[in-house]
């Protein structure tokens, strides 16, 4: 049981600092920014949230089948 919660807990600790580490602020809010991209800078930053419903139904479906597909290796063997 022990092992099991300490899986869990780094998978979550991944999934967090992942989150973390590839965030990005806005480059107009509070760092002397101009919002945009005009200076010659680096571009605008990548919104992380735009297609983050598509990814969690895709990781559902395959959560799904893939319980699916051990519970019957499991009523086979």
């Amino acid at each position: 049981m022990k092992n099991n919660i300490l899986k869990w807990s780094m998978l979550a600790f991944m999934l967090v600092s992942n989150v973390v580490v590839f965030a990005q602020s806005d480059p107009g809010f509070g760092d002397g920014g101009t919002g945009g991209n005009t200076d010659g800078g680096d571009a605008d930053p990548a919104p992380i949230n735009s297609k983050l419903i598509y990814l969690a139904i895709a990781g559902i479906a395959f959560a799904y089948y893939a319980y699916a597909k051990m519970q019957s290796q499991k009523k086979q063997a």
